[in-house]
């Protein structure tokens, strides 16, 4: 009976705590991610893989379900616990991906997944990337070293993994994971001008990568293909998306008359924005939108009456990690963007991706919550 009135008091301490109206906005995500993947992958499990039409919807359940559980154990520590458990998980998920060369699974030509032991496959990068937030701003906020010896160490940690994220290869990510760093070195107050410098020997090491090494001709050519419609044929998945996008109008076709997830191959998780627009309309997009924007808007309201340069940093960087994923996702939807493979958190279909959007997501939970005092 007491451990009974014990996890009473802890399970209510949490819910007192925690902002309500940004654990809502997730939910509510969720939920839209669930329904539209029981409405756009019952007909690929049912024709392709001839099988039970609800096998993807039940699987992304279980992930979303896994998502939830993950929410509440990472938005229930306190800060110290958050960190300290945060960076073992890091140096775990860092270890993870070294190993994605040696005994990663290559899938159509990349080797981003690893199976271990009763482990079902994941992609280590998409765990790494909360934790790499939090590492990042522990270094920057580190007041007993040099300015200048946190941008090197910083430095050198986001170029080792990147590095390993290009011999995958995964462009896509490492500009995700580029982009993540830039956004808190720059919001800690470095020089503009070093910034400037890193940002253009880093472009032109990327481009150099693309241009003159094999391995990444593929980049090559969804670029070429891209800028150039009349060439390649890396543009097929893209054109039929945008084609469901125009032919959904503002209303859309209805539920199941889309054909776009039967046309392209991951349409559940890459172009899961075309396919929702083009069965529910242009309008099912912009309700979307403004979901996320007010998800960004209250989390930076919570960063504006933070008195931690740590927490603010944390925050600022998952927020903008979401905030970016979703931008891509939505960019290679409507052609803004060549062809990356990014997920839309919360939405897309994925276990890694609902995992990774997940711990984010209890993170800001964790900072956001009431203090007590």
């Amino acid at each position: 009976m007491q451990n009974d009135s014990t996890i009473y008091k802890f399970y209510y301490q949490w819910w007192k705590n925690i902002d309500k109206s940004i654990f809502a906005i997730i939910s509510l995500l969720f939920a839209i991610g669930l329904f539209f993947s029981l409405v756009s992958t019952s007909l690929i499990a049912s024709d392709k893989l001839d099988t039970n039409s609800y096998f993807f919807f039940f699987k992304h359940l279980i992930y979303v379900l896994i998502g939830i559980t993950l929410i509440f154990i990472f938005s229930s520590l306190n800060s110290d616990q958050l960190y300290k458990y945060s960076i073992f998980l890091f140096f775990i998920s860092l270890i993870s991906l070294f190993l994605v060369p040696f005994i990663g699974i290559e899938v159509k030509g990349s080797k981003r997944w690893i199976e271990i032991f009763f482990l079902p496959r994941f992609q280590p990068i998409e765990v790494l990337k909360p934790f790499l937030i939090i590492i990042l701003a522990t270094i920057l906020c580190n007041n007993q070293s040099n300015i200048l010896f946190k941008y090197f160490i910083s430095t050198i940690l986001i170029t080792v993994i990147s590095l390993f994220l290009i011999i995958q290869p995964d462009i896509g990510q490492t500009l995700m994971v580029v982009f993540s760093w830039g956004v808190l070195i720059f919001i800690s107050g470095i020089n503009i001008y070093i910034l400037l410098a890193i940002f253009v020997s880093g472009t032109s090491f990327l481009a150099y990568l693309i241009i003159y090494v094999p391995k990444f001709d593929y980049i090559q050519a969804r670029i070429f293909s891209f800028f150039n419609r009349e060439v390649g044929t890396h543009n097929f998945q893209s054109d039929k998306a945008m084609e469901s996008i125009t032919s959904g109008g503002f209303f859309g076709k209805g539920i199941g008359e889309g054909v776009l997830k039967n046309r392209v191959p991951e349409a559940h998780t890459d172009y899961i924005i075309s396919v929702i627009s083009e069965e529910f309309g242009v309008v099912a997009i912009i309700l979307i939108l403004l979901l996320f924007l007010v998800l960004i808007y209250m989390v930076f309201k919570k960063i504006s009456f933070e008195t931690n340069d740590k927490a603010k940093l944390v925050l600022i960087g998952s927020i903008s990690l979401i905030l970016m994923q979703a931008t891509i996702h939505i960019g290679v939807n409507i052609r803004l963007f060549p062809t990356t493979g990014m997920t839309l958190p919360f939405l897309s279909y994925g276990g890694s991706s609902i995992i990774s959007t997940s711990i984010l997501a209890g993170i800001i939970l964790n900072l956001t919550k009431r203090k007590i005092t």
